[in-house]
């Protein structure tokens, strides 16, 4: 019996609502983002004359920037808090939004994105560390879930955003107005985290008892006392004291599989996803998808059916279990992509659905790239893994997001499309190795070794 059964076994009540809803504000912004510069992307080629290379460095940069804030930003916070870290990343972000409003060169805009995503990347761990560790058992997977749904939901919102700009302008010539809308979208989330306490769990870890005592107190009424116990079942046993400590730690051993597994799943996960986000509209209109607009309401057909795909899995990995919720959807989503790349002369409209279909499928990796990560790491080095986790993917998305306009160029669209193919089916091998079930365990059960099955 541990201290943080009370958190376990907590009903949901309104600070967890207000907590939910200001971490969820991360992954919005990050799906807003990252998503609206594929239609400001067509205005921006219009007033500043871009090569290939700087349109894929545009789209690549912030990735890259996700890759640095993660992995170094998610040990920092181990070390030093997550409330600490909380609106300070979102503070840059909002003055990297807003200064790209202003920019006048490619390679501007180029830094300004790669700023942006080590904004992006640090509140990964961040918000869903405090998320985890707040949350109770049997609403972990959903609520930790409802990240990815806030992603889908962020990107939608960018291609709606998008749609009606260019639908009253008439063109793309107000791209400098949507990425500013960022900076808006930041403000109002840093807004929402004033008050969010530190996580007692990372108090705790890290010996300050009697402030994580209070934390309890003041979030669930009760008066506890912490003990060594409690502290080791936290750290499973251990307590890194560096962050090289961690690192070691989360590369060694079962931990190991686990961080691989994790990374690849995010990894397969994301970069065909961000690929359709930044270049959607670009691939649509290769494949002979005309129209002002036409292309912007494919990509949001596309970004919709991304976020109506999470609704179901958010209630399946609760009663099927993670492990089927990650299998399953990888398998189905590698179909669209390798019959697209078999074949050369599809009509439009099964372009769309096939895009479409691999969107709706993917809801159970998409809020499971979330929820692995903080479940199956101790408190000590959960940051930490989670930005190694979204560090490995961003590998991936930065460098496809990177070389799709120079593949479709070179080797064309269809091969391009069996490349993704490829990475989806080894998610798929990867995780039926490797991805266990964590369903209705403990946050102390689901990250230690000694209880995997």
């Amino acid at each position: 019996m541990s201290v943080f059964d009370i958190i376990e076994n907590s009903p949901v009540s309104k600070f967890h609502r207000k907590l939910l809803l200001a971490c969820c504000g991360g992954p919005f912004l990050d799906g807003y983002i990252l998503s609206l510069i594929g239609i400001a992307l067509i205005g921006f080629a219009n007033d500043i004359p871009a090569t290939p290379v700087e349109t894929g460095l545009i789209g690549a940069a912030s990735l890259l920037g996700i890759f640095f804030g993660a992995t170094v930003f998610g040990a920092v916070t181990d070390r030093i808090g997550r409330e600490t870290m909380y609106a300070l990343d979102l503070t840059v972000l909002i003055i990297a939004c807003g200064l790209s409003a202003f920019v006048t060169d490619a390679w501007q805009l180029i830094l300004l994105r790669f700023v942006i995503g080590l904004a992006v990347g640090a509140d990964y761990p961040i918000a869903t560390s405090l998320l985890t560790e707040f949350t109770p058992s049997k609403r972990r997977g959903f609520m930790i879930g409802l990240s990815g749904l806030a992603w889908s939901v962020g990107a939608m919102t960018a291609f709606v955003v998008g749609y009606l700009v260019v639908n009253f302008s008439g063109d793309h010539s107000l791209w400098r107005w949507m990425l500013f809308s960022g900076a808006v979208v930041g403000l109002i989330v840093v807004i929402m985290r004033r008050g969010i306490p530190e996580s007692p769990r990372w108090l705790a870890s890290k010996g300050r008892v009697h402030e994580a005592e209070e934390v309890i107190r003041k979030v669930y009424g009760k008066s506890v006392k912490i003990t060594q116990y409690d502290i080791d079942q936290l750290n499973d046993g251990g307590r890194p004291r560096s962050m090289l400590a961690d690192l070691k730690m989360i590369s060694s051993g079962g931990y190991l599989k686990r961080t691989i597994m994790c990374g690849v799943l995010y990894f397969a996960q994301i970069t065909p996803q961000y690929v359709l986000y930044t270049f959607g509209g670009m691939i649509l209109i290769s494949a002979g998808i005309k129209g002002t607009n036409a292309s912007t309401l494919g990509e949001l057909l596309i970004a919709t059916l991304f976020a109506v795909g999470v609704i179901p899995a958010l209630k399946l990995v609760e009663t099927w279990g993670r492990r089927p919720m990650v299998l399953v959807p990888f398998a189905l989503m590698a179909i669209p992509l390798f019959v697209l790349g078999l074949w050369a002369d599809a009509p439009p409209w099964f372009i769309i659905g096939a895009f479409a279909f691999y969107a709706f499928v993917s809801g159970g990796p998409s809020i499971l790239e979330w929820i692995y990560p903080n479940e199956l790491f101790p408190t000590s080095v959960r940051a930490t893994a989670v930005g190694v986790a979204v560090g490995i993917s961003r590998i991936g998305a930065a460098a496809g997001t990177y070389l799709t306009p120079i593949s479709i160029e070179s080797i064309g669209l269809q091969a391009t499309l069996m490349i993704g193919a490829g990475v989806t089916l080894l998610a798929f091998f990867v995780c039926l190795a490797w991805a266990p079930e964590t369903k209705g365990r403990s946050l102390q059960q689901s990250a230690s070794l000694s209880m995997a099955t």
